[in-house]
């Protein structure tokens, strides 16, 4: 059977009370008598009822994460950074997946509130407006008229490096894949790839950026291969993540062009795929582990704070080279 707070005043000789304040982490009792209870604690694997703590407290002990899709390695690997970073405060969390669509995100964040979930992490693609009964992160530079504070890396800055790359390895006729009408963040890495080409003197020509419905493995090499029918194909493209590039890599592949001799490509993400591609895959990588820690230091600081001031979280990124640029 489980060990009490009875079971372990007992074994101390000390109060219910005392043993009480010791795990709830109260600075208030006698250093012989801490020891003691510290002691009974271990002697008898004594673990706090965290539900009946939280009902005390009028908290959940969950957190949501709401993200678009799961099947992203990006987005699977950043919500198992957020979940070890939230256990750390003794959260659980509840994962949404809303698919990037305006009627999904609309119906996660409504069903979000003080009976579910003390806090929420959100990473739109689409909804531009909401209301939340408890207090939010945003992830990511998706704009939203709510004032709220944000997590996140400069996808512009970070667009506009990976193309500088690609420019400084003598490529001129640059691609880009994953222009996106309702994805803010396809936006901003459009407009980093656009600032790189102005930066290096190198003219925009729009017949090299090909959207992306889904950021999927087809939909890379659907467009490159239209890419690859131009008169004139790239000797290079930016993809806008990598599950894109990698699709990318794959038509080229099969259409005997060789990365990165006749193609060079850089992905976004850096997801573990990317490092046992072959070749395997120059990335964009967004430090996640920063991101996750951030954002979940930042609701704790949030929950039970009343009004706060929003803040915006900027954590850095790196540009990985390897060998589908580099031979």
């Amino acid at each position: 059977m489980l060990a009490t707070l009875k079971d372990v005043a007992r074994l101390a000789g000390v109060s219910v009370k005392t043993v009480s304040n010791v795990v709830n982490g109260y600075s208030f009792v006698k250093p012989d008598n801490r020891r003691r209870v510290e002691e009974a604690l271990a002697a008898t694997g004594y673990r706090p009822n965290l539900g009946a703590r939280n009902l005390r407290r009028g908290r959940t002990g969950s957190i949501a994460l709401v993200l678009p899709e799961l099947s992203i390695p990006y987005f699977a690997e950043l919500a198992g950074l957020v979940i070890a970073a939230a256990q750390e405060h003794e959260w659980n969390v509840l994962i949404e997946q809303t698919f990037g669509t305006l009627s999904g995100e609309r119906s996660a964040l409504a069903s979000l509130g003080p009976h579910l979930v003390d806090a929420a992490i959100i990473s739109p693609e689409a909804v531009s407006d909401f209301q939340l009964e408890v207090p939010s992160v945003l992830l990511g530079e998706h704009e939203v008229d709510v004032p709220i504070s944000r997590v996140g890396i400069d996808n512009v800055l970070a667009a506009t490096t990976a193309v500088r790359h690609l420019i400084s390895l003598g490529r001129r006729r640059i691609a880009a894949i994953g222009a996106h009408p309702q994805r803010g963040t396809a936006a901003l890495r459009l407009e980093g790839y656009r600032a790189a080409l102005e930066l290096e003197g190198i003219e925009f020509d729009p017949a090299l950026v090909v959207p992306a419905l889904n950021y999927h493995r087809a939909d890379g090499a659907a467009a490159m291969n239209a890419l690859l029918d131009m008169h004139t194909p790239p000797d290079a493209v930016f993809c806008f993540n990598d599950l894109l590039a990698v699709g990318a890599m794959r038509a080229a592949a099969e259409r005997f062009v060789r990365v990165p001799h006749d193609l060079a490509v850089v992905g976004f993400d850096n997801n573990e795929e990317s490092a046992y591609s072959s070749p395997s895959l120059t990335s964009v990588a967004p430090d996640k582990g920063a991101i996750a820690r951030a954002a979940v230091d930042l609701l704790h600081r949030r929950v039970g704070a009343g009004e706060v001031a929003v803040e915006n979280v900027q954590t850095p990124f790196s540009l990985q080279v390897r060998e589908s640029t580099a031979s």
